[in-house]
């Protein structure tokens, strides 16, 4: 049995518009994989086996994305971050809420209030910071699918994120240094130029293992 499996019924029954049920029905998954190395070693591991799970890792300019669980009864995900070392300021909100744990690094987190108003027309300069905090290892927080945010990490940062459903299409992001402004899509609204852009290989995907050994997470 995996250990992700005892807290199936848990997650499959969540309001994930409930961020304090959210909050308090992932935190003991996240505390399972992050204080259980051989646990979250093995659902690494799986990946390589999993043609599915294959397909959902994605690799980005600053940031790679293990998928470790995709439940498609109910739409969760566990998913493992890790952040490069070019991670930058883009605030942007989501289209499922989520719940995250930090297991190395840190970043700075900055919370510019709900997406009311944020939208293709955003002046990105103008956002105004209503929280700004250091989310560090240990730490674990849960955010609501309206928020907009923006995390910047330190190199060799390292995350575990459970997330719900996906309740929007798209979700928008935006760039502070260059004031863009753009509209990301589900893969059900993707190309497949786009879908295959952010597919990570199996080269990618075996270093990030050597990344994640390197900093004694396997």
């Amino acid at each position: 049995m995996s250990v992700i499996d005892p807290h199936l019924p848990a997650l499959r029954a969540l309001d994930w518009d409930d961020t304090s049920q959210v909050q308090l029905t992932t935190a003991g998954l996240l505390a399972d994989l992050a204080q259980d190395r051989a646990a979250l070693r093995a659902a690494v591991e799986a990946i390589r086996g999993d043609a599915h799970l294959q397909g959902l890792c994605e690799h980005y300019d600053i940031l790679d994305k293990l998928v470790l669980h995709d439940d498609r009864e109910s739409g969760f995900r566990l998913r493992l971050h890790l952040f490069g070392p070019d991670h930058y300021d883009r605030p942007h909100n989501h289209r499922w809420t989520y719940s995250a744990r930090l297991l190395t690094g840190s970043y700075t987190h900055t919370l510019y209030g709900t997406e009311e108003g944020f939208n293709e027309s955003i002046d990105v300069r103008k956002l105004h910071a209503k929280m700004v905090r250091t989310e560090k290892a240990g730490d674990s927080y849960t955010l609501h699918h309206t928020m907009v945010h923006a995390a910047v990490a330190e190199p060799d940062t390292v995350s575990l994120i459970a997330r719900g459903p996906a309740v929007k299409d798209r979700f928008l992001v935006t760039d502070r240094a260059t004031g863009q402004v753009w509209w990301q899509y589900g893969a059900a609204q993707e190309s497949p130029e786009q879908a295959a852009a952010k597919r990570m290989t199996l080269d990618q995907f075996d270093e990030c293992l050597r990344t994640l050994h390197k900093l004694h997470l396997l």
